[in-house]
This record gives C-alpha cells, sequence and structure tokens, in this order.
C-alpha cells in the first residue's frame, strides 16, 4: 500500500492518530516506543528510547526525571525531535517541536498509577548521574520501601511529565528500490502545511 492509497487528513495529528492506532492493532511490540533527541544549548546532541504516554491535539506526552541528562538539556534547549519506526507495517513518522512541562496534577495522575516498586524506583535513581554500583540503588530502594510502608508514595518533585508541540510531523512509508514515500506537515503562521520529500 502507498499513501496514494490512504486518506490523507489536513491535520497531520489525524493522521498520526491512524497510524498509531494501526501499529497497536497489530499488536507490535511496544509501538509506543520512540527515539527522543534533545541536545545541549551549544548543540551536543543526545538520544535515548522513551514511551508514549499520552497523545493529544496539543501534543506527545512523556515522563522522566526532571534531573537526568534530558531533563537538563530540555531545560537548558526546550526543543527536540521524536522518532517512531515500526519496521513491521514499514512505517516510521518523526517529529520535532518545543517542549514543555505538564501540568503537576496530569503528573501526579500518572505517577500514582505507576507500580509502586516503579514509584519507589524513581525516588531511589538519581538518573543519569554517577554512582558506586547497584548495591547503592539497593539500598537507596531498600530505605525507602521501608519508609513508605503502608504509605502513599508521593511524586517526587524532580520527576513528571513533558509535552513535545509539534511544528514538524514527516511521515515515511517504505516502498520498493528505496522510491520510498515522505509526506511532510510543517506548521506555518498557524497552519499545517503538506509537503512531498523525495526519499
Amino acid at each position: 500500500m502507498n499513501m496514494q492509497e490512504q486518506f490523507i487528513p489536513d491535520n497531520p495529528f489525524d493522521f498520526f492518530f491512524t497510524w498509531f492506532t494501526e501499529a497497536v492493532a497489530a499488536r507490535l511490540p511496544l509501538p509506543q516506543a520512540m527515539t527522543l533527541a534533545t541536545s545541549t544549548r551549544q548543540g551536543i546532541p543526545s538520544a535515548r528510547i522513551v514511551l508514549l504516554k499520552e497523545v493529544t491535539y496539543e501534543g506527545l506526552v512523556f515522563f522522566t526525571n526532571f534531573q537526568s541528562r534530558k531533563g537538563k538539556e530540555l531545560q537548558s534547549n526546550p526543543r527536540a525531535a521524536l522518532v517512531f519506526h515500526w519496521p513491521a507495517l514499514h512505517r516510521q513518522v518523526r517529529v520535532e517541536g518545543s517542549v514543555i512541562k505538564v501540568a503537576d496534577e496530569l503528573s501526579d495522575t500518572y505517577f500514582s498509577s505507576r507500580p509502586r516498586g516503579s514509584q519507589l524506583g524513581a525516588w531511589a535513581s538519581p538518573q543519569s548521574k554517577v554512582i558506586a554500583g547497584k548495591d547503592t540503588l539497593t539500598r537507596e530502594f531498600e530505605t525507602l520501601e521501608t519508609k513508605y510502608k503502608n504509605h502513599t508514595i508521593p511524586r517526587p518533585p524532580f520527576w513528571g511529565g513533558y509535552q513535545l508541540v509539534p511544528t514538524m510531523f514527516e511521515f515515511w512509508l517504505e516502498q520498493e528500490n528505496r522510491l520510498h514515500e515522505r509526506l511532510r506537515f510543517k506548521l506555518k503562521k498557524s497552519k499545517w502545511c503538506r509537503e512531498i520529500l523525495a526519499p
């Protein structure tokens, strides 16, 4: 199938919702996994896999430690890029935009829905910092486990959600002879403009 055989809406969010829903329906492993690329203010890049937790017409949401490398980079340079790759469907989606923190209430709600072990892990791990070894984490985890026994675990003030607000979507569909299809949507003066790119 090529893109010409698909209905392509004017709003790229609608097209993303369709592709993401199809990736979930295909029972792909972790269809919500996405590469998050950030950079320092000086332009030094880094990338890692995170999980998409929510997507609305406002943007794409993920959660992390604000004091991690990505958190510090997003604070100094609040722009980022995302990549979804679904090889079984021969599809890829790239998203670029600005990044903002989500409301505390949303972070609280998501944190409270996480498994208790993950909640303790968020407190125990000084993400991205050098540690002496795994024993350091284990001891801290056990200390916190005792501290919060029979108590609700609060969300750490250094942990929460970010929302990437897109200014660009690119949809890639694999085709024979490397004549892949690339469809880009760019936000220009509050309007989404559609462009076809050479592979």
